[in-house]
């Protein structure tokens, strides 16, 4: 139909504008052609920051991203005005709408986002790393909020009233008209969001009703912990049971109470994590095989296929991968 205008592609490798403003905040921003477009910045402490989104495009948009993150992240999206979505390359689809909360896990997986032209999008992004999160609710809450695979929708709801307050108010003190950043209020506020999102996506157990003693619980605890500091070593039911003086059936049990997965599922994720992690450091298959368990690179690549549903080599490249990768 006439004057309908067609999306304009913002690829990943576009260089986007990046200032520093006066009160500390990072600002990227697209050409001014596309529109009043930018995303705004601060870095709350170590493994936590907010972002504040407004794009007001002339132009539908698709903006590539290349999502790669060390580590999990995951964000927390407050809608504040207007819709957008997100489109990742395994086909997950995100939402982001006024009014509701959309919360996501990202590890290294890239797609695209949306924006219809003429549209005022604007939204309040809480990011937080996987290790503060394990700071502030432990290892076995942090892996129930988050799960294992590389991008994750977490929830989609309407925002709470308190949600929204402590949103407003972070917004109202990035505003460009404040004379100066007050980042000990904005990080109030945030941690009042977090604090919120983690007792909706894994609650507290109460452990007076669990089936597990607190003395079972600790060395269920210290049984993976163990797995997860010796990768390398063949680490089977029998030894793990025998090191934590626990038995193999509270074992098995325990593992799936805390973690919702077995021994060998929860194994296999932590290698996959490590694996990740030692790929994205530059080391190459064979290394990072004997350093999470495998003795053959071609068994580590095939379980490595399976896991993320792309080799190291289609992840990573072929120069890093060459060595007895198919």
């Amino acid at each position: 139909m006439a004057g309908l205008k067609l999306p304009c592609r913002v690829e990943a490798a576009l260089p986007r504008s990046r200032h520093i403003l006066e009160d500390g905040r990072v600002r990227l921003q697209l050409p001014d052609e596309l529109g009043e477009c930018f995303h705004d910045y601060v870095e709350l402490e170590p493994g936590l920051g907010i972002g504040q989104l407004h794009y007001s495009p002339s132009v539908p948009l698709i903006e590539e991203s290349n999502g790669l993150h060390p580590g999990r992240v995951m964000v927390i999206t407050l809608g504040m005005q207007g819709c957008s979505s997100y489109r990742g390359d395994d086909r997950t689809q995100l939402e982001f709408a006024k009014g509701h909360t959309t919360i996501s896990s990202f590890h290294g997986i890239s797609g695209e986002r949306c924006y219809n032209a003429g549209e005022t999008i604007s939204q309040l992004r809480v990011i937080v790393h996987e290790s503060l999160i394990s700071k502030y609710v432990g290892e076995s809450r942090a892996e129930a909020i988050l799960g294992h695979d590389p991008l994750s929708r977490l929830a989609f709801r309407a925002s709470t009233p308190a949600a929204l307050a402590h949103a407003r108010a972070v917004m109202n003190h990035l505003r460009p008209d404040q004379s100066h950043l007050p980042r000990l209020d904005i990080h109030i506020h945030t941690l009042n969001l977090l604090s919120e999102q983690f007792n909706l996506l894994a609650p507290v157990r109460d452990l007076r009703s669990s089936p597990f003693t607190p003395s079972e619980i600790d060395r269920l605890e210290k049984a993976r912990n163990w797995m997860k500091e010796h990768l390398d070593k063949p680490l089977t039911l029998d030894y793990l049971s025998t090191r934590m003086g626990i038995s193999k059936t509270k074992l098995k049990d325990g593992m799936l109470y805390l973690y919702q997965r077995t021994p060998s599922d929860l194994l296999l994720e932590l290698r996959m994590k490590k694996a990740m992690l030692l790929l994205e450091s530059g080391l190459q298959v064979s290394q990072v095989a004997w350093q999470v368990g495998y003795k053959y690179a071609n068994n580590f690549t095939a379980a490595f296929t399976r896991y993320y549903g792309k080799s190291p080599r289609a992840m990573f490249g072929r120069k890093r991968c060459s060595d007895r990768t198919p």
